[in-house]
C-alpha cells in the first residue's frame, strides 16, 4: 500500500450511505488513494450489510481493523454471544451472502502497521512496543481465522483479566488483548482497564485516558476510533478519529501523509443514545 494517499477511516457502524458520501468526496474519489478503517464497520446504524460489502468491494484498496461490535458480530454468528436490544445486526446475519461476510470480516487484523503509524480500534497499554502489539494481535487473529473459530470465539469474551501482567498466557493472554485493542478507553488508578467511564476525558474522574498514561513506549502515532465522546482529537502521538457518525455527528477520513482531514455529516438518520 503506497504511503503517499492513505485515508484513515474512523468509526462507519454501518451507515452505508455516509460512507459511500465519504468516498465520493473529491479528496478521496481517487484511482490512486487507499483505505484504512478503525473497525466498528457494524452495528446500530441501518446498513452493517451494506458498509461489509462496500469496503469489501474496494479489493487491495481497503483495509481494516477490528473493533468491539465487529467481535460482537462474529460472537453472534458463532451462537456464543446474544444480541441486545440495540443491536442491528440482521442485515448481516439474514443476509443471503451472510456467511461470505462473516468469513471475510474474521480474516481481518486487529492491528496494522503501515506509513509509519499504528491502527488500532480503541488502545493500548502504555508498556506495548510495536513488536509486542503485532504479536498479541496475531495471537488472536489465528483464533478468529481457526476452521473451528466458532468453538473458540466465546472464550474472547469477558472482563477479566483486567490488569496487564508479563505472565498472562493462553486464553486470558487472548481476551485481555482484545479488550485493549478493542474496548479501551481509560485505565483506573490501579492501572486496571475501566469499562464503566465512557465519556471524554475529565479531571477528577478518577480514570486516566491510555493515551495519557506515563511512560508510554509505542515508536510511532497511534491512530484509533472507538471513542465518540472524545471526537476527533489530534496530537503529535495520537490521532482520534470517531467523531459519532452514528449519534448524528460526522463521518471522518485522516490523510496520513499531511493530516488533512475530510469529513461528512451522517446522512443515515441519527441514532439517539440510550
Amino acid at each position: 500500500m503506497s504511503t503517499e494517499n492513505i485515508w484513515v477511516i474512523g468509526d462507519v457502524q454501518g451507515c452505508a450511505h455516509s460512507l459511500s458520501q465519504l468516498l465520493q468526496q473529491p479528496e478521496l474519489d481517487q484511482p490512486q488513494a487507499r483505505f484504512v478503517f478503525v473497525g466498528d464497520l457494524v452495528n446500530r446504524g441501518p446498513d452493517s450489510a451494506g458498509v461489509l460489502r462496500l469496503i469489501r468491494d474496494l479489493g487491495p484498496r481497503a483495509r481494516t481493523v477490528l473493533g468491539n461490535h465487529d467481535i460482537h458480530l462474529l460472537g453472534v454468528a458463532a451462537g456464543v454471544r446474544k444480541q441486545s436490544a440495540s443491536d442491528t445486526l440482521g442485515s448481516v446475519l439474514q443476509a443471503p451472502d451472510s456467511q461470505t461476510l462473516i468469513d471475510w470480516l474474521r480474516q481481518q487484523p486487529l492491528a496494522l502497521h503501515l506509513a509509519g503509524h499504528l491502527i488500532v480500534h480503541a488502545g493500548l497499554h502504555p508498556s506495548w512496543k510495536l513488536r509486542t502489539v503485532l504479536k498479541l494481535a496475531k495471537q488472536v487473529q489465528t483464533t478468529l481465522q481457526a476452521k473451528d473459530w466458532k468453538t473458540r470465539i466465546g472464550d474472547l469474551f469477558g472482563n477479566k483479566p483486567d490488569r496487564w501482567s508479563k505472565e498472562l498466557e493462553g486464553l486470558d493472554l487472548q481476551r485481555y488483548t482484545v479488550n485493549v485493542l478493542t474496548r479501551l478507553r481509560h485505565f483506573d488508578a490501579n492501572g486496571r482497564i475501566d469499562t464503566k467511564y465512557k465519556g471524554a476525558p475529565k479531571h477528577g474522574s478518577g480514570v486516566t485516558p491510555w493515551f495519557a498514561m506515563p511512560e508510554r513506549r509505542i515508536e510511532m502515532p497511534v491512530v484509533f476510533g472507538h471513542w465518540s465522546t472524545l471526537g476527533l482529537y489530534l496530537q503529535a502521538d495520537v490521532i482520534g478519529i470517531d467523531t459519532g457518525c452514528l449519534w448524528g455527528g460526522q463521518l471522518t477520513a485522516i490523510r496520513l501523509s499531511d493530516r488533512k482531514i475530510v469529513q461528512v455529516p451522517n446522512s443515515d438518520g441519527e441514532l439517539q443514545p440510550f
